[in-house]
């Protein structure tokens, strides 16, 4: 008997095969309209000499500058499993404008508000370091990024993600550029980035 006073439903009757059935469908149904959970996207890798960026084929972490991560569902972002990795932002940015019928799963991107970045010169230009770690990306929608600073990555200007906005805002006064988040970066913007 159970606690209200009714006999259970033996394993195997009808009656809780329904019962089961009906719920399997409560919950999909919920999964489908946003009202249960959605599954967890899929984390950062580690950017490895054995990544090229998916848009220049160059060796991501041979070069300075911020690095991107793109996952896909339903899709081989560039001939290989997810996820589709660059050598830049922008880079990034420019592979997913030209995939927007595709779904996006997950858009990481350097924060050089969680990692000890260096700023050096070389031949006359300001590089910032690169971090390919998995620790050190983190999802583009919480970074305000520096678009078009004086100081460069892999491809030239990019967008400088940093999770914390006043570190975002000290990078700016000192190096320039403007700030933005993830839902302004434009197609117009990438283009004026780059070389």
């Amino acid at each position: 008997m159970s606690d209200s006073g009714h006999e259970a439903d033996p394993p195997g009757s009808p009656r809780r095969s329904v019962l089961a059935a009906f719920g399997t469908g409560i919950a999909a149904l919920a999964g489908c309209s946003g009202g249960g959970t959605d599954a967890d996207p899929p984390d950062p890798i580690t950017l490895t000499t054995d990544h090229a960026c998916d848009v220049c084929g160059m060796i991501i972490p041979t070069h300075p500058g911020p690095s991107a991560e793109l996952y896909y569902a339903d899709a081989d972002p560039a001939g290989h499993e997810n996820p589709a990795r660059f050598d830049s932002t922008w880079e990034a940015f420019q592979f997913d404008f030209e995939r927007s019928d595709w779904e996006r799963t997950a858009f990481y991107v350097t924060d050089y508000a969680a990692v000890d970045y260096e700023v050096r010169t070389d031949d006359g230009q300001r590089l910032i370091s690169t971090h390919p770690a998995a620790e050190a990306f983190v999802a583009a929608d919480s970074v305000t990024f520096v678009a078009g600073s004086e100081v460069v990555g892999a491809m030239g200007r990019d967008l400088i993600g940093f999770s914390d906005a006043d570190a975002a805002a000290a990078f700016r006064d000192q190096y320039g550029g403007s700030l933005v988040e993830l839902d302004e970066v434009s197609r117009e913007l990438v283009a004026s980035l780059g070389m």
